[in-house]
């Protein structure tokens, strides 16, 4: 395989992988589910309605805190 032919594959590849991805994220933000992403090492949440914030939103210390257990 040649150079040229290594990169029209490698960019195939990350096309396909940046479409699924986009898919992925809209479809999680469709069913109410924030995207989540990180920025030097701090998580940002992009919100349903477009919000992008740093606080942790409901539905994920909902889903993830151990029964019995609660954020003060």
């Amino acid at each position: 395989m040649g150079d040229k032919e290594f990169y029209q594959l490698r960019d195939l590849i990350l096309k396909s992988g940046n479409d699924s991805v986009k898919k992925a994220q809209e479809k999680s933000l469709k069913k109410g589910i924030p995207n989540v992403y990180s920025k030097n090492g701090t998580l940002y949440y992009e919100l349903p309605n477009g919000e992008i914030t740093s606080k942790i939103p409901l539905v994920y210390l909902e889903n993830s805190m151990p029964s019995g257990m609660s954020i003060s």
